[in-house]
């Protein structure tokens, strides 16, 4: 199914699909040679919003929570890159524990969890849920909608190990993206593999150093495709020292605003896009959709009623905000069922593995669709992301916009592997 697109079937986007599919050898060699250099994250998601005349990522999250939105046809790729991606790290693996977020009775959350554990398990390993949360005493078993359960358990600390009771894993998996920061049970645990590492943590990671590293991809993208890079990078600035609630930085944050607008006037006027330009603020280490405005122009932020400040002030976990990226705003002119909607694709290893389209009745195409009341359509990436097919007419084949979604994601999931590498404490510097 691919969902109804406002836009007409020729223009920017297709034109896009077109170089894309006919570089098709050229852009798998691509990504072969980078993954010979750089290591993938162990998994991630990436938000795209197609606005029809460019396509690009807005947000790449290395803890995806949402497995559970994935259908069962897309269960079978996401158990073989959970194979390639375990015998890649360790071979001999085993056990694997799971350490999920500590929100610990969020039911719809939960069923993420299932998902991980039945496609880990399907892998091959055993696995079990190991809770840091200090509310988790004792073995507590949280039933499902669904008839299924997920059995949390204590995380037990041994000299440089993380287990269970009578469970030693050689694998950690996080699915907990460490917003308040890491906590020191995980610290130092030198004998396992931690997956993502903490410096993946929103404790340490931000936004805009993500999408720096994305700028950098999309022009290598761009020039060996030659497109340009603006087609598939948002432009982003960052502003520092930011208080909503006391108003303070609030001129370095509409200078901002003013000069990003003003870049993408410039570059809808390149290309005759008749659309009035608009920002994201958002905190620049957040998630869960929370810390976000849309912004059309910087004098709005002039009247910012108690209720937005209060809003942008503070995001999970109760942290502080005081740095903003400021990215330019791309629409969504994709729809089903009526709805606003934007795919959002999923990564294991270097891997596609499925997808869904994030939907919003109550939403624009100018704004951010990751809040309450959004519901989830499951993508056909099942027969999809590896089968393009040559030939079919741009914008109306399902398979050929999969595999564009998936190329854009891909690059974003290579400058997710750029930005930890150049965040990583551990790694070694050569002059």
């Amino acid at each position: 199914m691919v969902p109804h697109l406002i836009t007409a079937l020729t223009g920017p986007i297709n034109e896009l699909e077109q170089r894309i599919l006919d570089s098709m050898p050229a852009i798998e060699r691509w990504f072969r040679l980078e993954w010979m250099e750089h290591t993938p994250p162990f998994y991630s998601s990436v938000d795209i919003r197609n606005a029809g005349f460019k396509l690009a990522p807005v947000d790449t999250n290395l803890f995806p929570g949402g497995w559970n939105n994935l259908t069962d046809e897309m269960l079978p790729l996401a158990v073989q890159a959970a194979m390639a991606a375990i015998e890649k790290i360790c071979p001999e693996a085993r056990n694997l524990l799971i350490i999920p977020e500590n929100h610990s009775r969020n039911t719809f959350y939960l069923a993420n969890v299932a998902q991980l554990v039945r496609i880990f398990n399907m892998a091959g390993l055993h696995v079990r849920v190991g809770s840091v949360s200090p509310d988790i005493k004792k073995t507590t078993t949280i039933e499902l909608p669904h008839g299924e359960r997920v059995v949390l358990e204590p995380v037990i600390r041994t000299r440089h190990r993380l287990g269970l009771k009578h469970f030693d894993p050689c694998t950690i998996l996080l699915n907990n993206d460490l917003s308040a920061g890491a906590p020191g049970i995980l610290e130092e645990l030198y004998e396992q593999y931690l997956l993502p590492p903490l410096h993946a943590g929103w404790s340490v990671r931000r936004k805009s150093r993500h999408f720096q590293s994305y700028e950098e991809v999309a022009k290598r993208f761009g020039k060996m495709l030659g497109i340009d890079p603006w087609l598939i990078n948002p432009l982003f600035t960052r502003a520092e020292g930011v208080d909503f609630n006391e108003g303070l930085g609030m001129e370095e944050l509409r200078a901002a605003v003013d000069a990003t607008l003003t870049k993408v006037r410039r570059k809808y006027k390149e290309y005759g896009i008749n659309e009035k330009p608009f920002v994201i603020v958002k905190a620049d280490n957040g998630t869960y959709g929370m810390g976000i405005m849309t912004v059309r122009d910087a004098k709005e932020l002039d009247g910012l009623n108690r209720k937005t400040r209060n809003k942008m002030a503070v995001i999970k976990d109760g942290q502080p905000v005081h740095d903003v990226i400021v990215q330019e705003g791309v629409l969504t002119q994709e729809r089903v069922h009526q709805a606003v909607a934007e795919p959002v694709v999923y990564m294991m290893d270097r891997y596609v593995v499925g997808g869904f389209y994030r939907m919003h009745a109550e939403r624009g195409t100018d704004e951010n669709l990751n809040a309450p009341g959004a519901s989830f359509v499951p993508l056909a990436f099942e027969h999809s992301t590896r089968l393009p097919q040559p030939g079919a007419r741009p914008g109306a084949s399902a398979p050929n916009r999969f595999y564009m979604y998936g190329v854009v994601a891909r690059l974003a999931m290579l400058a997710a592997s750029y930005e930890l590498e150049a965040t990583d404490p551990e790694a070694e510097v050569y002059d």
